[in-house]
């Protein structure tokens, strides 16, 4: 076979071929004749014309993902870093828009995105970029929806990903979260321990009270003892001071034979001579009678000394069978 025969096959071979071509699944293909636009071929075998018609160009019609990084300061004067990540895609009817009308998407959205984030963070201050981190995020998404949609373009979500103030501000704000915290402990702590001094007041308030009632008793029931020891001495005619020295000289020797029964105990009782119930008693006696003796000349006086400005009328109504009874 003559070899320009062979040439001419393998060419006209490699023309046919190349009039067929493949689209992927989430991808556009526009095709231009003698440079102008022909047409936007979908996923599949798709046939155009060789040498006549070309491949402009193809469009991912899958959703991006865009992250941008901003250096901006807040109202109280703190630099702070944003990442927005913003995710878009090109809308399936307007390729010939987002093809022809932007050529570089991506510097178009980020200088979109510097624009709303400077203008909405200089308005909060630290802690509120942190609260509001979604409102920042929602205002930039409302910007690019409606510069975007011309360009073919819709912005699926953005969201505001980091906040990264400078490193002194962190620590400061680490060291007042500390403090802040540290401030709570104490004050639990105090409060701890006022409970617990409370109770044991209350608690020592308890048993002193107890032991008061207790000593109350105790010599309440030693009294009426006393008493009834004393009834049944008168009985068999022992007279009171007889029996109330018996009573005395009795409890002091329970108390000796009460101390010596404790091989440890360290008390001496003075005097401890057998006369010492009997002096004591004496010592009780004398004491009482001049006690009562003092009490009677401070009761007569009292009578005789009367106030200056009580004075009595002429005349004293008789008292009424109701007022003398």
């Amino acid at each position: 076979m003559n070899i320009p025969i062979i040439i001419l096959l393998i060419f006209g071979l490699f023309i046919f071929l190349s009039s067929f071509f493949t689209v992927k699944q989430q991808t556009s293909v526009i095709i231009e004749r003698f440079g102008k636009f022909l047409s936007v071929r979908t996923s599949g075998l798709q046939l155009k014309i060789p040498m006549i018609d070309r491949i402009a160009g193809r469009v991912n019609l899958k959703i991006q993902q865009l992250d941008v990084i901003i250096e901006t300061k807040t109202k109280d004067n703190v630099f702070v870093k944003l990442k927005v990540s913003v995710q878009f895609m090109v809308i399936k009817e307007t390729v010939y828009d987002a093809f022809y009308k932007l050529e570089y998407p991506h510097d178009q959205i980020t200088s979109y995105v510097f624009d709303v984030v400077r203008a909405e963070v200089p308005k909060l201050k630290l802690d509120d970029v942190f609260e509001r981190k979604d409102d920042i995020a929602v205002a930039v998404k409302r910007e690019l929806n409606e510069a975007m949609t011309t360009y073919g373009y819709t912005i699926i979500n953005t969201l505001v990903t980091d906040i990264d103030p400078d490193i002194q501000v962190k620590n400061a704000m680490n060291r007042i979260n500390a403090a802040d915290r540290e401030k709570t402990v104490a004050e639990f702590e105090a409060e701890a321990s006022r409970i617990r001094i409370v109770a044991k007041a209350k608690a020592e308030a308890e048993s002193k009270r107890l032991q008061g009632q207790g000593i109350a008793d105790q010599r309440r029931e030693i009294a009426r003892g006393l008493v009834e020891s004393v009834d049944v001495l008168n009985k068999v005619g022992i007279n009171s001071q007889e029996a109330s020295a018996l009573i005395v000289v009795t409890q002091h020797y329970d108390t000796l034979q009460a101390i010596g029964a404790d091989a440890n105990s360290n008390l001496i009782l003075l005097p401890n001579s057998p006369q010492a119930g009997s002096d004591m008693l004496n010592n009780m006696v004398a004491s009482f009678s001049a006690s009562n003796q003092v009490g009677e000349m401070m009761k007569r006086t009292n009578k005789k000394v009367k106030p200056k400005t009580e004075t009595k009328p002429d005349y004293e109504a008789p008292e009424t069978p109701e007022a003398i009874e």
